[in-house]
């Protein structure tokens, strides 16, 4: 959840090129914080045991809360990271699939994929709508990933319980580059720790987690582990498409339009109920006629305007005249106020089903996000409590579930794949291109939800499709799509769907390293 607060003006924002991950990178730092070491704490580790019943199977786990210690080039520590590993027991560590799961941000914890859906518990909140204040239920969860492959949830530093420790700054970490490095360091710590080498790999990342997991399958390739396979949930892989005076982002942006407008009962005639299908209509005119209208700018004549926000208000239920003040170029905030506009309502960014009450019904922009304010409490407050009583780990530091301080600061430049530049925002689906061509046994699995407004499924699919791969890696990649927002296990039916898609990717992808076949 969470992949950017305030998008535009961070991603607008000039960024100085990145320090190295070194000792020197430290002394840079002004003397001030220089001259004050962190406290280097111990590693530690929690250990609880529990069960969970999925599918058919009662699977018995190893829970472990901890810590793992990053260093710099001088083997100094520089970070203390915060996981909670969950093992089955009597698996074979060597045949047993291993998979690191992390949420987005930047600046945000793992707890929403934790007790979202993929961890063996989960709060039970109410689905696309406000869930009452505590107590919340935290219970079983029989669609947790756990009967696929044993779980590790980490928290970049700077969320969580992770944070800088000696020498180490947070400059040093909170970089597009810098945070893969970190995450990669972190994998390799814990590969040795408990012995998993040899162990089936998987990334799981939601959000700007997807954009760490496309540069990390790269970075870890070139560090000699080849992953097993990718699953990018709710991405966001080209931060370049949201640049003003590209018109690619109101394309993409258009096939999730449709969708809110369909489930809100907002578009003209008779839709169906055959949402797909509609959809494929109105991506086949996002990327035709509207493309195409929108690509003469100010050229464009006034009957072709006048053709094309007709179309669109077929396809988005907002006013032709409302479409044409926009100059056909609706924003995703506006398009939030305007649909529910009669109701005096406003839908969520995270996830459009989620209605809620703004002050007025005349802003441009919504009050809220409904989506966020009706879910986090749950979420927060469930980990709080979970980490303290089932887990048992106690800290004298507050979980920081979201640092908004990490994003301002972020350093969003990423070097190119084989290239001696870097590019002043991220682009990462080169990386994982990168990734496939150099391990091709590697499988990829984009999951998406109909009704999310911060990654649209549809833009998702137009940078995979465009990752220049030949016919025989193509089908290596492959997508699922779910009646959900970004968080897609808000839905339980779309969790059970997300859990059965997620079993068969597991099996498929180590069926075929099993069997060595001809990638």
């Amino acid at each position: 959840m969470n992949p950017t607060r305030k998008f535009l003006p961070v991603l607008l924002a000039a960024c100085l090129l990145p320090a190295a991950w070194t000792a020197d990178a430290a002394t840079a730092a002004p003397a001030k914080a220089a001259a004050v070491a962190a406290p280097v704490p111990q590693q530690r580790e929690v250990v609880t045991r529990g069960s969970v019943r999925i599918g058919n199977q009662d699977i018995r786990y190893t829970a472990t809360a901890g810590t793992i210690l990053l260093r710099n080039d001088k083997n100094e520590p520089v970070a203390s990271m915060f996981y909670v590993a969950y093992t089955k027991d009597g698996g074979d560590p060597a045949q047993r699939p291993i998979t690191f799961l992390y949420n987005g941000g930047p600046g945000s914890s793992s707890i929403w994929l934790h007790l979202g859906g993929l961890g063996p518990m989960k709060v039970a909140l109410n689905n696309a709508g406000a869930t009452p204040p505590a107590p919340y239920a935290i219970v079983p969860n029989h669609d947790s990933l756990l009967d696929a492959s044993d779980l590790v949830f980490i928290d970049a530093v700077g969320t969580g319980y992770s944070h800088v420790v000696g020498k180490g700054t947070d400059k040093m970490f909170w970089g597009v580059d810098q945070d893969v490095k970190s995450f990669g360091q972190f994998i390799q710590r814990y590969l040795t720790q408990f012995n998993r080498w040899n162990s089936p790999k998987f990334l799981l990342g939601e959000s700007y987690g997807t954009t760490r997991s496309a540069a990390l399958s790269e970075y870890l390739q070139d560090q000699g582990i080849s992953v097993n396979g990718v699953i990018l949930q709710s991405s966001i892989l080209n931060y370049g498409l949201l640049m003003p005076g590209s018109d690619a982002k109101y394309e993409l942006y258009l096939p999730t339009y449709t969708a809110l407008a369909w489930y809100h009962h907002k578009l003209p005639g008779n839709p169906g109920n055959d949402l797909p299908a509609l959809l494929a209509k109105a991506q086949a005119f996002a990327l035709g006629p509207y493309a195409q209208a929108l690509a003469q700018g100010d050229n464009l004549p006034a009957a072709q305007r006048d053709a094309i926000a007709e179309q669109l208000h077929q396809y988005t239920g907002l006013p032709v005249a409302y479409i044409k003040r926009a100059n056909l170029r609706v924003e995703a905030s506006n398009f939030r106020k305007e649909l529910m506009l009669p109701e005096r309502e406003s839908i969520g960014r995270y996830d459009g089903r989620y209605a809620g009450l703004d002050i007025n019904a005349i802003g441009s922009t919504p009050d809220f996000d409904p989506s966020d304010q009706f879910v986090s409490p749950g979420f927060t407050t469930a980990f709080n409590w979970y980490i303290t009583n089932v887990l048992k780990y106690h800290s004298q530091r507050p979980y920081r579930v979201m640092n908004d301080k990490t994003i301002g600061a972020w350093d969003w430049h990423h070097a190119v794949p084989g290239m001696g530049w870097k590019l002043p925002l991220p682009y990462v689906a080169g990386d994982l291109g990168a990734a496939l061509r150099k391990n091709p046994y590697l499988r990829v699995l984009s999951a998406n939800g109909y009704f999310d407004l911060a990654t649209p499924y549809f833009a998702t699919e137009y940078d995979l499709d465009h990752m220049m791969l030949e016919p025989k890696l193509r089908s290596h990649v492959e997508f699922a799509f779910y009646d959900s927002g970004h968080m897609i296990y808000l839905n339980p039916k779309a969790l059970n769907a997300y859990h059965a898609d997620l079993d068969r990717f597991y099996r498929s992808t180590l069926a075929v390293d099993a069997a060595g076949e001809k990638p």
